[in-house]
């Protein structure tokens, strides 16, 4: 592991030192240095340009709380950061992977093939593919950390502190973003449910 100290600079290291001091103006220089490649990775991972702006700025943020744990034996402050992006943008990807499964899924339940199963009410087949496309229509309105923290624990079954373990965030951050995120859907979900049923 020493071999790779090295690769840490001096600049790198003073870096990090403001950082663990508190020194705001760190996290500035922090993202001058590295937000370009940081994002050009991100983006190349999840292809959308604002998930992708949406990692950086999350492991930028890891990276003022965790400067601590920074290990400079372990390698340079760039790839350190470079971890985390990537451990962030693919754990998006799977989430979005499975979100797309479970929706392709529930529309073949929907729609049997031939096994001597009665056909489906055309009527109860679109009222459920209307509400399947109303619930993924508002999850997509969500922020990214929100829609993976609610998918993490609805789909996954994962307990919030749980999902403070997978995706690095205080607890208080993950009860925070479902909270908000499940009062968006209310919001988004209400007015439908109340329009088709008044």
């Amino acid at each position: 592991m020493v071999a790779y100290a090295s690769c840490v600079t001096s600049a790198e290291t003073d870096l990090i030192g403001r950082i663990r001091a508190g020194d705001e103006g760190a996290v500035n220089d922090l993202y001058d240095r590295y937000a370009a490649p940081l994002l050009a990775l991100a983006h190349r991972i999840i292809d959308d340009r604002a998930d992708a702006e949406d990692v950086v700025l999350e492991a930028l943020a890891r990276a003022w709380r965790e400067a601590g744990r920074f290990d400079p034996t372990r390698g340079s402050v760039r790839a350190w950061l470079t971890v985390m992006v990537r451990s962030r943008a693919l754990d998006l990807v799977r989430a979005r992977d499975r979100r797309h499964a479970m929706a392709g899924a529930a529309a073949a339940a929907d729609f049997p093939a031939a096994s001597g199963a009665p056909p489906p009410d055309p009527a109860r087949a679109a009222e459920v593919a209307d509400d399947r496309r109303n619930v993924l229509s508002a999850l997509e309105q969500l922020s990214p950390p929100q829609r993976e923290a609610i998918e993490l624990a609805y789909f996954d079954g994962l307990s919030q502190t749980q999902i403070a373990e997978r995706v690095g965030a205080p607890l208080g951050t993950i009860k925070t973003r479902i909270r908000d995120g499940m009062r968006k859907l209310r919001s988004a979900l209400l007015p439908l449910y109340v329009e088709s049923n008044g």
